[in-house]
């Protein structure tokens, strides 16, 4: 395939780069569209809580969103604070787009003395707010003290906070990733052309990723995602092959050097693309959104990243040819290959002290890891500046009771609820349910009415006044065979306790069947989900980049090193983590670790740091089959690459940690887990442990018992 290329770049190199530029024109109208079709935060998955989320709205009327409106005294009289209230809810009701309003005027609970907050009733979906937040908020924002908030309101701000955090990380990455490739290459064209196949390679993604959009909900995460793997990936694709171009160009025509870095370089990214994208594909059986929006993402834009590298810049190199060394700002340094040389050569020396001193490191970075503590981001993944967040803590704050949670059930039977048999067995149910400590009160017609005694329900429902008066609780809690009991719980949703519940409640026999939702069930449900899934997740990656590694390095033992050096680096990055969200550190505010960031910076670290494994151990393979000599072999290998995977290093490093400047936390935590991890692998794992573990395994490094192995011999000084 590779020869295939090769022979086509150098025979067509011209119309290879205008089917590129084609298709930059044509994808770059649909990329823009892109934010417009991304919604939510993609923590969702298709479990019992969205089939009881369904029964709700479409069976017992509840609505499908809901806004809060938030009033704030401003040194008004009561009678002023109450008119802007009447007011405001009053144009707000000629919109004539909610289902129902819950004014704080006639309920005393949505009111204290200086704020209070209405609900505001729809029956669209969450999906389809846009256009009627943005009628409520020409409202409210022209009102000094009242503020729009809600579920809704707080998904459209993390987009929008997501499109300026993915501006100001190009702005604060792409000029020091530019930088650094002046550094690595001194010639503005070889330093620009990396820049040209990332932006390239994000501008096509995003229009696939659009039509991708328009059949399966992508999640806002993906905005900031897959331009920092597609960015990273390509810009080290191209940093390996045009070093390895201007070094063969050194030596032969551009022809011969293009198709010996197409046939060494290409084959080491062609074996890297497939470890990161089994990396990201493996999350895929995840069943959760955000994970399988991340895997889709990541898997386009590594695709094109590959596509680029293979095709787009070898077709720009070949037409470069020369030019590729004109332009020189800063005068880059030959001897750096003797520095690494030198500094190789001390390491394998002492290998026993530098990979005691790498592991002593590494461990005390996984030391905090014991108190990790998980949680499903909420409004807090906002930025405080955003009003709707502020509006929000507050009427939690002031309105909503803490450690307090619902748990919604639905039961159904047969021949319905309103007989004598149906109320028995609803008053058992009702008492299971209060038998455990950590249910508070269960809502029915038995707490509405106040009457305990199945038989004296049945007898007074036969009344028609008091039938009457219980109509609208019927129609509240009975819909034909299905029966709503809302259970108030006096734990957190998030809880651990909360979860066991819901788990030791679906596996207990009722004499009907339940379903149960609210948000202690969806808690569960992600949690259980990530958990039970994981372990697969995580074979998958393990299994096959060992498989991969195997064939394209012809050895055992160097797959087993590189997957448990990268293991052990991933434990020791969320340790770092921890020490730094968790305990507030670098004046960070103190938070919980995302429930995906484990996953997320695993499945995409995995597979990006074995760029680096697959670039250093390609070379030192190229020399051992050469010359037979494992030192040898590695300290060349080092030396002709440290260089280049340094500076591949630190242009991830940049564009990732870059991220560590937005405002939306969960990102803010995924782009410095991803710095973090590159950097540990770049420097403890690759220039120190890598080589003196090379030196106290020796030949064993290449020990393969499935093939034989050809040496050629070369001299050398």
């Amino acid at each position: 395939m590779l020869s295939k290329i090769s022979s086509s770049i150098v025979r067509f190199p011209k119309t290879i780069l205008f089917i590129w530029i084609l298709a930059v024109g044509i994808m770059g109208y649909f990329a823009t569209q892109l934010p417009s079709l991304l919604e939510g935060d993609g923590f969702r998955t298709d479990g019992e809580y969205e089939q009881v989320q369904k029964e709700l709205g479409n069976t017992f009327d509840f609505p499908e969103s809901t806004l809060f409106v938030l009033f704030e005294k401003n040194k008004q009289s009561d009678q002023a604070f109450t008119n802007q209230i009447q007011e405001t809810l009053k144009e707000i009701e000629d919109l004539k787009l909610a289902s129902d309003i819950q004014s704080p005027l006639q309920d005393p609970a949505l009111i204290k003395e200086d704020s209070a907050y209405a609900l505001i009733h729809f029956n669209e979906s969450i999906d389809e707010m846009s256009p009627i937040i943005a009628d409520m908020k020409k409202i409210t924002e022209k009102e000094s003290g009242v503020t729009l908030t809600g579920a809704p309101v707080i998904s459209e701000d993390i987009n929008k906070a997501s499109q300026d955090d993915l501006k100001r990380a190009e702005l604060i990455g792409l000029p020091v990733a530019l930088v650094v490739l002046l550094f690595a290459f001194g010639t503005v064209v070889a330093s620009i052309l990396p820049l040209i196949v990332g932006a390239v390679t994000i501008i096509i993604a995003f229009g696939v990723l659009t039509f991708i959009g328009k059949q399966v909900d992508l999640a806002i995460f993906i905005l900031n995602i897959a331009p920092m793997v597609g960015l990273a990936l390509s810009i080290d694709f191209s940093l390996l092959f045009i070093n390895r171009f201007k070094e063969e160009l050194e030596k032969q025509s551009k022809e011969k050097a293009l198709i010996t870095a197409i046939h060494t370089a290409g084959h080491s990214i062609l074996f890297s693309a497939v470890c990161v994208f089994i990396g990201l594909g493996a999350m895929l059986v995840i069943d959760i959104d955000i994970f399988k929006n991340v895997a889709i993402g990541g898997m386009v834009v590594i695709l094109i990243a590959v596509l680029g590298s293979l095709t787009l810049l070898p077709a720009l190199l070949y037409l470069a040819g020369s030019s590729i060394n004109k332009w020189r700002i800063i005068r880059t340094d030959r001897s750096s290959n003797d520095r690494w040389r030198t500094f190789s050569g001390l390491v394998m020396k002492r290998p026993v002290i530098v990979a005691l001193t790498a592991i002593a490191i590494l461990v005390a970075g996984i030391l905090p890891v014991k108190d990790m503590n998980l949680s499903i981001p909420t409004f807090e993944a906002l930025p405080k500046s955003f009003d709707s967040r502020t509006a929000f803590e507050k009427i939690e704050k002031e309105f909503m009771q803490e450690n307090k949670s619902t748990v919604y059930v639905i039961a159904e039977r047969e021949g319905g609820w309103l007989n004598e048999d149906g109320l028995k067995q609803m008053k058992e149910l009702e008492d299971s349910f209060t038998k455990n400590d950590k249910v508070t009160e269960v809502d029915s017609l038995f707490s509405i009415s106040k009457m305990t005694d199945p038989k004296q329900l049945t007898a007074s429902l036969e009344q028609p006044q008091v039938r009457s008066q219980l109509d609208p609780a019927i129609d509240q809690f009975i819909q034909k065979d299905q029966l709503l009991l809302p259970v108030h719980l006096n734990v957190e949703a998030s809880s651990d306790a909360a979860q066991d519940l819901m788990r030791s409640w679906k596996e207990q026999d009722w004499p009907v069947d339940l379903m149960f939702g609210g948000q202690p069930k969806f808690n569960q449900e992600i949690y259980d989900e990530i958990y039970d899934k994981v372990g697969l997740a995580v074979a998958i990656i393990l299994i096959s980049t060992f498989f991969i590694l195997m064939l394209a390095f012809r050895s055992i033992i160097i797959p087993l090193k590189a997957i448990i050096m990268n293991v052990v680096g991933l434990t020791s990055t969320f340790g770092i983590l921890v020490w730094v969200f968790q305990g507030g550190h670098f004046g960070l505010h103190e938070s919980d670790i995302s429930l995906v960031l484990p996953v997320l910076v695993f499945s995409l670290v995995f597979g990006l740091s074995m760029d680096y494994e697959v670039f250093l151990i390609s070379r030192i393979r190229e020399y051992y089959l050469q010359t037979g000599d494992n030192t040898y072999s590695t300290v060349e290998g080092l030396a002709n690459t440290s260089k280049i995977i340094t500076s591949a290093a630190l242009i991830m490093i940049v564009i990732t940690g870059a991220f560590a400047f937005t405002g939306i936390v969960p990102v803010k935590q995924i782009g410095i887990g991803i710095a973090v991890a590159i950097a540990i692998d770049a420097t403890i794992i690759r220039l120190l442990l890598v080589p003196s573990l090379m030196k106290l395994l020796g030949d064993w490094n290449w020990w393969f018992p499935f093939g034989s192995r050809k040496k050629r011999s070369l001299e050398h000084e």
